[in-house]
């Protein structure tokens, strides 16, 4: 019978602390235009950089994230995209437009198809939320 206790408070034990290990979400907006990159992909995109370490430097429930795509074609058929990741301090549920860190990427890529174009996009905002939380977790 005691094994069976011990191998349960084992188990709950590492439940619990797997529970626990997982950082408080962070609030994530995004202003992009729809045709470049939706919002769940742009959200997608920010999971593998909002860990627990981040959390601890920057509480979730002071902190947030805002990014914006932009751009298009010209007329020569070049796509031209900048992204931007931000960090602003929260105000309840809003975040307030004071960047606490802000990161740019831009490219542009010549005689691309829409679906290059939307690559490009999501490339660039990986670059610069990349570029975002490293500059935060040098701090």
């Amino acid at each position: 019978m005691k094994p069976r206790i011990s191998c349960l408070v084992v188990l709950l034990m590492t439940g619990s602390v797997a529970h626990a290990a997982s950082p408080p979400p962070y609030l994530t907006l995004d202003h992009s235009t729809e045709t470049l990159i939706d919002k769940k992909t742009a959200k997608s995109l920010w999971e593998p950089h909002l860990t627990a370490r981040l959390a601890r430097l920057y509480p979730p429930k002071k902190w947030g994230f805002a990014t914006e795509v932009e751009g298009g074609f010209n007329q020569a058929k070049t796509c031209i995209i900048t992204a931007r990741a931000m960090m602003m301090p929260r105000s309840g549920k809003n975040l307030v437009f004071a960047p606490l860190k802000t990161a740019t990427a831009f490219d542009a890529l010549p005689n691309a198809t829409q679906d290059q174009c939307k690559d490009l996009a999501k490339a660039k905002l990986k670059e610069a939320i990349q570029g975002s939380v490293a500059g935060l977790m040098a701090n």
